[in-house]
């Protein structure tokens, strides 16, 4: 390295510090972007690769937004805690946003935080807990719904990249060890952590293939699919007719599409301006509830029975789910009010909705590979719609479906979540990341 290279990587060390107010984070932040330097294989020794963190990043990391993805994963065997640090080092620990961290050019005016590698210490990322044994023999159940639900409410060090793997190697009634990951959500959305920990995994057939998503294809006859032959008698005033009609359909549908985007978007407006509410309920809880610590609570349901369900009403999964939400709230607030079951109440839940196209596992496995982003979209793009839950009794549970897949299917005929998006960031880029705080 030469007297200029070796300069230009002094000043940047002395430039860069983490966005926190502990000093003596800043300066273990210094040592450890130096040493991530120099032990990066990938580049040239005293480059530093830096992203700006996203708008959205930056606002779920703001206090009144620490926002947390927390997902737990149930295992058929004890934890292997030698192959699992080096399937997290091989994985997890290469993928370009999983060794950064957060940093702030100090001679900047207008100073943002940028991604920035660094080396990552396993042992600051693998926990495994000191619980009581007691405890885990006792209720091993409860013992894991109250340690991942603490997890919510612990504040991270973003002196270090920003998650974290638990280790709670107890037997539960449904798995006999667990694994709970921790990941700040300023990291990326949860569709594409989902993407990224299947990438994480391979084959039990095969230890050397990525897992696949769709079902095996049983062998026999290839069969073509034939395109509808016109009649001979047809002509062309015919096919001018088939193409008025389906512009005609187009331009319904967008009207249609034009229409319900403008009632969703003022709705949610209205909602966020406090001129429209949902009645007070149980549900709701009183004021300040949602400071209070949240508990994760678990209920396992079949695959297979979704999946039949599904197949009967001509839906999709996710319609299912939302009916079975539902059913579930629906019972839960007539026994806990003891109101008449034949009132129907209407709440609405901010559901967040992933914009960015996921990348494929493929994609992801070839990015921790290289530990680097090979083109792939990365982040947080993230808008919000307001899902109505319908509380009532039905004689019939497949009611519940029916409401729901008839609120979907309005619902992904709205660009609501595209316009949530846009306003959001405008707000963000125009006003800055504290009004939004506020």
């Amino acid at each position: 390295m030469d007297n200029g290279a070796g300069a230009s990587a002094t000043l940047r060390k002395r430039a860069l510090s983490i966005d926190t107010a502990s000093a003596a984070a800043a300066i273990e932040f210094g040592s450890r972007a130096a040493s991530g330097r120099e032990e990066d294989k990938g580049g040239a020794v005293g480059a530093v690769e830096e992203e700006p963190v996203s708008p959205t990043g930056r606002l779920f990391r703001e206090p009144n937004f620490r926002c947390h993805i927390v997902s737990v994963f149930g295992l058929a065997a004890p934890v292997d805690l030698p192959a699992l640090r080096d399937g997290v080092a091989a994985t997890l620990a290469r993928h370009p946003r999983f060794c950064s961290v957060q940093a702030l050019n100090e001679f900047e005016k207008d100073a943002r935080p940028k991604w920035v590698r660094t080396a990552v210490n396993l042992d600051n990322h693998i926990i495994v807990p000191d619980l009581d044994p007691a405890a885990t023999s006792a209720d091993p159940d409860k013992a894991l719904e109250d340690y991942v639900s603490s997890l919510s409410t612990r504040p991270m060090d973003h002196s270090v990249p920003l998650w974290e793997v638990h280790v709670l190697d107890f037997p539960t009634a449904e798995a006999a060890a667990a694994v709970a990951l921790r990941v700040h959500h300023s990291v990326g959305d949860g569709v594409s952590m989902l993407s990224l920990f299947m990438a994480c995994t391979r084959s039990a057939a095969d230890p050397g293939a990525l897992p696949s998503l769709l079902p095996a294809r049983r062998a026999g006859p290839v069969y073509a699919v034939r395109r509808r032959q016109r009649p001979p008698s047809s002509s062309a005033a015919a096919g001018a007719l088939d193409a008025l009609a389906a512009l005609a359909a187009w331009v319904v549908a967008f009207l249609v599409l034009a229409w319900h985007t403008v009632v969703d978007v003022v709705c949610f407006f209205a909602t966020a301006t406090s001129l429209l509410g949902d009645a007070p309920t149980v549900l709701k809880g009183q004021e300040g509830t949602e400071f209070r610590p949240k508990r994760f609570v678990n209920r396992t349901l079949s695959l297979d029975d979704v999946k039949f369900v599904k197949n009967a009403m001509s839906c999709t999964v996710n319609d299912v789910l939302l009916g079975i939400t539902s059913a579930a709230l629906s019972r839960y607030y007539f026994r806990k009010t003891g109101e008449s079951d034949s009132n129907s109440i209407t709440v609405r839940s901010a559901v967040l909705v992933n914009l960015r196209p996921t990348p494929g596992i493929q994609t992801l496995a070839s990015m921790m590979e290289s530990g680097k982003d090979n083109g792939a979209r990365w982040g947080n793009k993230i808008g919000y719609m307001l899902i109505p839950f319908h509380l009532a009794t039905h004689d019939d549970p497949i009611e519940y479906v029916r409401r729901a897949t008839k609120v979907a299917r309005r619902k992904k005929s709205s660009m609501e979540s595209v316009f949530t998006f846009w306003s959001g960031d405008m707000v963000l880029k125009l006003f800055g990341i504290k009004v939004p705080c506020h």
